[in-house]
């Protein structure tokens, strides 16, 4: 039988009708940003769109404000709520199948969404707050019974099913996760100290420089298998299809240090690059009530807002709020661990995961009074040496929920900073700043000192009685600036000290970002809303050139030929600066990798190398290291002699210029930063090729660096090494009350999770060149502005029509 062929016209034709077709389907699955809709209400809402996709719900009440902005906020970013309600209650698998499996294992034996259970039982006791929560939540399901089903979930085969109250506070409580460092750090430097002796721990900068720069309180008011746990958290963090929190940069000047005579409160959260952005911004008015706020996906109270009135910003304290623990078992009874009165039985519970395409698996999770064992969720680890894990935000059952929403209804400062004792985890720097000139800065964490010798960044002994291994530190002990006589506070997630005086253990941020805050800050008293916005973005590192210059200086120069020496001389003359047409810092950057790589790859090998370059302690010890005339991590250990620092640094260099010729070629035009430093946001799909180009955003070039104002940071990796950032300012907002109505902000893509708004990625352009945008509160200005109007009408009303 003859094959029949379609003729050329034919295929035309058949492109024509799929493209038709696929260009009405997604018609369909367009967020409604214009029209009337219907929804439970006692009164009509006014939703107007701005220019970029802002809702400005205009109510007659409360309660119908949260309604609206429920129903609007999962029309954008529905997806996203998803995957962030089955984190913490380990409930990926359903979704991915079984390369989530240890990461659901994981969430569910660190006991989140138990502690959800505890909290939200409670949370209707939160009369007010839950009324709000109640009506958000039937907003979000009202979309979900009415509106599109976003392509996500057609493509995965999903069902989409109505959110509830344990949903949000699972969402909580991941976010509170993601801002800890110490499962990443704590083992790793554990298996040092035991493996390698105290003298190489010195020059990892465990504990901060005494020197460096610290916030200043003030006021004014009247185990070696533990290296399994490091790489295995390091693996279920970078498969989360959501971001993780990893720092932040914010200022707040007062009257004094301002042009205006007012108020001017800047803040940059730094988080994990995905698609969509973490932020959702919409501003809510009602007779008594206005917020423009910023909320994450599933949330309907704001983490950062402002109105008229106050307005407030966070940074990440960095405190270290999670211990770990070595337990001893009895020998005669697995079932038992020890403590110092005794042996006492495992609790434990059977948990289930349900798998996409395959059978669920069921185990075992067990717990001492300290916490979960984590063997048991971390392959690699030995069962015979369990440890577990202790972390504040599992002790203390409060409701974080409840303290957003009074944060964002305070009515004063001192109404503010009264609600603040109740954020005991996770450790957040709060900014403040108001219409009557007041600024301040607390610091909120339930603080505890470790009651035994160990450092707190190593796994603990576990023999201690559960009543007796912390001891509580009061709220007034926490560090806190409120209207400084230096007419700033800031935080950079640097280190600070109690009220007393006592170091507050963490995992600090390097002190690069802090000085060149304080620098820029302290001798201009004549700042704006444009120059705030020209410091946000300064991509200027005060410690890097001085790291240069130590490294220059212990360089043999004899052994570099005249190509290398040229290259020498222009580093020498490098600010320290990112600009994306400079090469500079891309020698540089791949200069102080091949220093690391010889101090650390002998001693540690390339998996652990790794993941020490993946700590906060990389961002420490770099330029300090890069200091020192000796240290045990410059001699190599399997070579017969014995290295010096002028071996490391001049091998170290020349490495760096090979690589990049290699990689590049010689032309150093091609080593440009923006050609090597460019920002792709990943959606979960996008990992697929075919879907890359409908919902990644990028890669496109941008400045900034790491432990820089503008922290667009990036990892070291030993493969395809480039610069490819990783976290960024998930927004840069500037809050400004002599003009509070056009204070400006930016988010890195857009205000939508549907890749079919034209607010996807209508902010790409403007974040990656530092522009912003306003953040209107004027209801004429924003009916001007608005390019659609969305009613939301009653259904009873109509009904008696």
């Amino acid at each position: 039988m003859k094959l029949i062929k379609p003729s050329l016209k034919v295929i035309g034709i058949l492109i024509a009708v799929v493209t038709i077709a696929l260009f009405f389907y997604s018609q369909q699955l367009k967020p409604t940003y214009d029209g009337k809709l219907d929804l439970e209400l006692n009164n009509t809402v006014d939703v107007y769109f701005d220019s970029f996709g802002i809702p400005h719900i205009y109510a007659q009440n409360n309660e119908d404000a949260y309604k609206a902005l429920g129903y609007a906020h999962a029309q954008e970013r529905l997806w996203q709520m998803e995957l962030l309600r089955r984190v913490a209650p380990g409930r990926l698998s359903e979704v991915f199948g079984e390369q989530m499996i240890d990461n659901d294992k994981f969430f569910i034996s660190i006991g989140l969404d138990q502690q959800t259970k505890r909290i939200s039982s409670s949370a209707i006791n939160d009369e007010e707050s839950y009324t709000y929560l109640k009506a958000y939540l039937e907003g979000v399901n009202s979309f979900i019974d009415n509106g599109f089903t976003p392509v996500e979930y057609t493509i995965l085969g999903l069902e989409k099913k109505h959110f509830v109250v344990e949903d949000v506070f699972n969402i909580l409580g991941y976010m509170s996760f993601s801002f800890a460092a110490a499962q990443k750090t704590d083992p790793l430097i554990s298996y040092i100290q035991n493996e390698l002796g105290d003298e190489y721990i010195t020059d990892l900068m465990l504990n901060y420089d005494p020197k460096a720069t610290f916030i200043a309180n003030e006021d004014n008011r009247s185990v070696k298998n533990a290296l399994a746990w490091t790489s295995q958290m390091n693996k279920i963090l970078d498969l989360l299809p959501v971001p993780t929190f990893n720092g932040s940069n914010s200022w707040v000047v007062n009257k004094d240090k301002t042009s205006t005579g007012n108020v001017i409160l800047a803040n940059d959260p730094h988080i994990g690059y995905s698609q969509p952005a973490v932020w959702y911004e919409a501003h809510l008015s009602t007779p008594g009530y206005e917020r423009y706020g910023y909320l994450i996906a599933g949330v309907p109270f704001p983490l950062l807002s402002h109105n008229r009135d106050y307005g407030f910003g966070l940074t990440m304290f960095e405190n270290d709020d999670i211990d770990f623990y070595q337990e001893v078992i009895n020998p005669t009874n697995e079932n038992q661990y020890k403590t110092d009165t005794g042996w006492n039985d495992f609790t434990t519970r059977v948990e289930t995961i349900n798998i996409k395409d395959a059978d669920p698996i069921h185990f075992t999770v067990r717990e001492t009074h300290h916490g979960p064992i984590i063997n048991d969720v971390v392959s690699g680890l030995k069962d015979s040496d369990p440890v577990s894990m202790y972390w504040i935000y599992t002790q203390i059952d409060e409701n974080l929920l409840n303290v957003l929403f009074e944060l964002n209804n305070a009515d004063s400062m001192e109404d503010f900073e009264s609600k603040l004792p109740k954020l005991h985890a996770p450790g957040l720097n709060m900014m403040y700043g108001d219409k009557d000139g007041n600024i301040a800065w607390w610091a909120t964490a339930q603080l505890y000192n470790r009651l035994d010798d160990n450092h707190p960044k190593m796994i603990k002994n576990g023999v201690y009685d559960k009543d007796n291994h912390i001891e509580m530190i009061p709220f007034s002990m926490n560090p806190h600036a409120v209207n400084p006589t230096s007419g700033y506070v800031y935080s950079a997630n640097n280190a600070t000290l109690t009220m007393d005086g006592k170091l507050v253990p963490g995992y600090y941020a390097s002190e690069n970002r802090a000085k060149r805050i304080v620098e820029l800050l302290e001798p201009k008293n004549d700042w704006n809303k444009e120059t705030i916005a020209e410091m946000i973005v300064d991509d200027t590192s005060s410690v890097i050139s001085k790291s240069v210059t130590n490294l220059i200086s212990s360089l043999d120069q004899s052994l570099l030929n005249k190509e290398q020496k040229k290259l020498l001389n222009e580093l020498d003359q490098w600010e320290g600066d990112y600009p994306i047409n400079s090469y500079l810092p891309s020698l540089y950057h791949r200069w102080e990798y091949e220093f690391l790589r010889f101090c650390f790859l002998d001693e540690l090998g390339e998996e652990t190398t790794q993941n020490l370059l993946k700590t906060h302690l990389s961002h420490k010890f770099v330029a300090p290291l890069i200091a020192k005339d000796e240290s045990p991590w410059f001699d190599r250990i399997d070579t017969d002699k014995k290295e010096v620092k002028s071996e490391v640094v001049t091998t170290s260099f020349i490495k760096a210029i090979d690589f990049l010729t290699k990689e590049y070629g010689s032309n150093t035009k091609a080593w440009e930063w923006g050609k090597l430093h460019q920002v792709e946001h990943p959606h979960p799909l996008g990992n697929v090729s075919l879907l890359r180009p409908l919902f990644n955003v990028g890669p496109n070039p941008i400045a900034g660096a790491r432990d820089v104002i503008n922290a667009v940071n990036f990892n070291y990796t030993n493969t395809n090494f480039n610069y490819t950032p990783s976290a960024g300012p998930s927004t840069r907002r500037i809050i400004d009350f002599s003009d509070v109505e056009h204070s400006i902000s930016i988010l890195p893509t857009g205000q939508s999770g549907n890749p079919f708004s034209k607010h996807y990625d209508d902010q790409t352009e403007l974040y990656n060149v530092g522009k912003f945008r306003p953040m209107l509160m004027n209801k004429q200005e924003i009916i001007e502005d608005s390019e659609g109007l969305l009613i939301f009408m009653p259904i009873s009303k109509k009904i008696k029509e």
